[in-house]
């Protein structure tokens, strides 16, 4: 095949996956509560949901997906950022950041729980203690009656020790038989870097892969899910906005039981 009708056959190959990702993402609005009536509760509207993560700007960059459509599932929503972001000494700052961040995604400032515990800190260096973050996410679930549970998976996405740490935690609660009952565990699966930085692209992808629930959102949410990342202006260098540009968890989440 000459090179002329090799770059024809790839133009047209892309165009196809694109028009597939667009009428897909349309459609990805419709998908959530059938699957996720499988992890949970009987009803998308009886779900009480608790958000685990490590930094403020996790529930943007990685999460808003999931955030954004429980929301449009009339799902109850809480999140546990389990640090204050305070590496550079910004911790107030972001803290700040991230209770406007979750208005954006239409988490209540009354359902925002930031952990600044000194044994817990914004380190990719440090390991967290497992029997101390599991305390303390516990001691949430318990109190707000949480019946499903999302955080990350083994890879952690970014690889982040600590984005890792609340996978442990969350897995030796459930092995440990220290969950309340029916309460859930998704996971949100990590991808190759390739996946990660192709945005609506990998949507046909995605819908071809294995996982036990997926988020696709419509343009006007992935707006809403920018917006919310830009309220962390402490955080907006200029590969961020590479990132908010480009990566499919600005868009899709792919989720899995644990």
């Amino acid at each position: 095949m000459g090179l002329a009708p090799l770059g024809s056959f790839l133009v047209a190959l892309l165009t196809l996956v694109w028009l597939g990702s667009r009428w897909l993402r349309r459609r990805g609005a419709g998908w959530g509560p059938r699957t996720l009536c499988a992890a949970g509760p009987a009803r998308a509207d009886d779900v009480r949901a608790l958000v685990v993560t490590a930094h403020p700007d996790d529930e943007a960059m990685f999460f808003a997906p999931t955030i954004l459509s429980l929301g449009r599932l009339r799902a109850q929503l809480w999140l546990l950022c389990c640090s204050s972001g305070n590496y550079y000494n910004q911790g107030e700052i972001r803290k700040k950041e991230l209770v406007q961040s979750c208005a954006v995604l239409g988490i209540p400032s009354s359902n925002v729980t930031v952990i600044d515990h000194r044994d817990l800190p914004d380190d990719p260096a440090v390991e967290w203690d497992t029997h101390l973050l599991s305390t303390f996410v516990l001691e949430h679930i318990e109190t707000n009656y949480i019946n499903l549970l999302i955080t990350f998976d083994a890879g952690g996405v970014s690889g982040h020790a600590n984005h890792i740490a609340l996978y442990t935690a969350l897995r030796y609660l459930q092995s440990e038989g220290k969950l309340p009952e029916g309460c859930q565990v998704l996971t949100l699966k990590s991808v190759n870097l390739l996946r990660k930085y192709i945005s609506i692209l990998d949507v046909p992808i995605s819908c071809l892969q294995s996982q036990d629930v997926l988020f696709i959102l419509t343009k006007e949410e992935s707006e809403q899910a920018k917006r919310a990342m830009r309220c962390h202006h402490s955080q907006l260098l200029w590969f961020r906005h590479t990132y908010i540009l480009f990566s499919r968890f600005m868009v899709i989440n792919s989720l899995c039981l644990l």
